[in-house]
């Protein structure tokens, strides 16, 4: 093989007259020139019929072996993380969490916030090393059983000490799986398709947000000191055993990356990593020994993209951290306990359907700002109304509004920065991981915020701020990615991609690469 012909399969090969013309003449992604890219034998010998049957296929393929065992293990994750605000109100009065371990309202804010502690400092070694191995089929579903493990232990917590030591690991182990799964989903859909396939990943934590209440309302009304077991303590018991059997069986269901995944037959392995290729310029995830450990964290590091993405989604999520309290901020409608675990599910159900439609439009139209923006802004409308009466139905009105305005942006997000940061795969795992890890930092603080019920004026008056500061954000990324797009259709380009931007992303840009906005 030429220098040339191996330059040329890793994207690299160099700048030539006839990709100065590619750079101008593609101005839109159904014109992206694929010069330097060689379709697989077998995808070659295909009829553009043949070919968009065989991927519409193909693609119902993989939704249907992937999607379901990745929102079954994130509806575990988001419950084991998250269930400590169920067990506060879990119990007869005096039988809680609370009163069990003679916890003061900081110790339990603290044993909330020390959670994300952990959870921040894994991500990105976790990503890192997931992109290294390749082996999320086993990687992901081990980290489950052990967050499992630590999970039920927490009924075993005795003190104020034990259970924050419990949580700081419990963190520390549940990093892995979100930013993992974003990677995971994608290395097997295109950038038009990750937006609905990250929502509806995300919907396992709405749908856990939906059905906690209704796990502890039942738990706390069946096995309230059965066994002298109390029913906070029932709630870690038997959603630490659930996770583990789940985790169990993701080891014999998931997937690990298309190339090496068996269950596809070679002529739909080959077409489900060109059309990732494709889709951007380059090729993505082939194999171990081509992925460098840090490499792809100092190219995410270098990139003002990636910091822009990092405050956009740390204001978000600052505002969703309502959720890690909202048990207590529905309580202050002045129900009984059973019915407040109940009235959380329709926010979280609400929530679902928003985040659905919102990613389902926004892939289909390939628009990204208005996505975020406008979900946003509700949001801050019902944080605004929440503050502003403590009158049952209009309190109610803004509680069902609080999740659908955060989440309605918050998948439309995920999805951005994986079509910003596309390659390469190393890069685009550091981004992943480290995005979020700087944006779940919110949650640290957060949890000292809420304080002062019923209004919470403290709190939701921040999360009006960091809406705001999100929709700024998302603005000015959107003023940034349509001056880079128009840079990349003008012949001028050359010079820029040559200088201002990694080898390893000069061949996407140059065979027509854009920007979603």
């Amino acid at each position: 093989m030429s220098v040339s012909s191996a330059n040329t399969e890793r994207g690299k090969e160099p700048l030539t007259t006839e990709m100065v013309d590619d750079i101008a003449n593609a101005s839109t992604d159904n014109e992206r020139p694929t010069r330097g890219l060689q379709p697989p034998e077998l995808v070659q010998q295909m009829t553009p019929e043949y070919r968009a049957q065989l991927e519409k296929s193909l693609v119902r393929k993989i939704d249907f072996r992937l999607l379901p065992p990745v929102i079954i293990m994130y509806i575990m994750n988001y419950l084991d993380r998250n269930n400590i605000a169920t067990a506060r109100l879990a119990g007869k009065p005096g039988t809680g969490l609370e009163a069990d371990l003679k916890l003061s309202d900081s110790q339990y804010e603290t044993a909330v916030s020390i959670l994300f502690v952990g959870y921040i400092l894994m991500q990105i070694p976790s990503n890192l090393f997931l992109n290294k191995v390749g082996k999320p089929a086993i990687y992901l579903p081990a980290c489950m059983i052990v967050w499992g493990i630590i999970s039920t232990a927490t009924a075993a917590a005795k003190s104020y000490t034990s259970l924050v030591v419990i949580r700081f690991f419990l963190g520390f182990i549940e990093a892995a799986y979100f930013p993992g799964c974003l990677f995971y989903l994608s290395c097997w859909y295109t950038r038009k398709e990750l937006a609905f396939r990250s929502a509806v990943l995300y919907s396992g934590s709405l749908i856990s947000g939906a059905f906690a209440g209704l796990i502890a309302a039942g738990i706390t009304h069946g096995l309230d000191g059965a066994r002298g077991i109390h029913a906070w303590k029932w709630l870690f018991i038997l959603e630490g055993a659930i996770t583990i059997v789940i985790a169990i069986g993701a080891f014999f269901i998931l997937p690990n990356f298309p190339r090496t995944t068996t269950w596809l037959s070679e002529e739909e392995r080959q077409l489900a990593a060109w059309r990732l290729q494709e889709d951007i310029g380059v090729d993505d995830w082939t194999s171990s020994e081509e992925q460098s450990f840090w490499h792809g964290f100092a190219l995410a590091a270098k990139d003002i993209k990636v910091y822009i993405l990092t405050f956009l989604l740390l204001g978000i999520v600052s505002a969703a951290s309502v959720t890690n309290f909202f048990p207590s901020v529905v309580k202050t409608l002045g129900y009984s306990n059973i019915i407040t675990l109940l009235l959380t599910a329709p926010p979280y159900v609400l929530a679902m359907i928003v985040a659905f439609f919102n990613a389902w439009h926004a892939d289909k139209t390939g628009e990204r700002f208005l996505h975020i923006a406008i979900p946003l802004v509700v949001g801050m409308v019902a944080f605004i109304l929440a503050v502003s009466t403590t009158t049952v139905a209009p309190r109610y009105v803004a509680m069902m509004l609080m999740l659908p305005g955060c989440y309605g942006g918050y998948v439309i997000v995920l999805a951005w920065i994986s079509n910003t940061i596309a390659r390469p795969p190393a890069k685009r795992a550091a981004a992943l991981a480290g995005i979020n890890a700087i944006s779940n930092a919110s949650s640290i603080y957060a949890s000292y915020m809420y304080s002062g019920a019923p209004r919470y004026v403290i709190a939701f008056s921040v999360n009006c701020g960091t809406l705001l500061m999100s929709i700024l954000l998302a603005a000015i990324l959107r003023t940034l990615l349509v001056r880079e797009n128009q840079k990349l259709e003008k012949s001028e380009a050359v010079e820029h991609v040559a200088s201002g931007v990694p080898e390893e992303e000069r061949a996407a840009m140059k065979k027509g690469f854009r920007y979603l906005v």
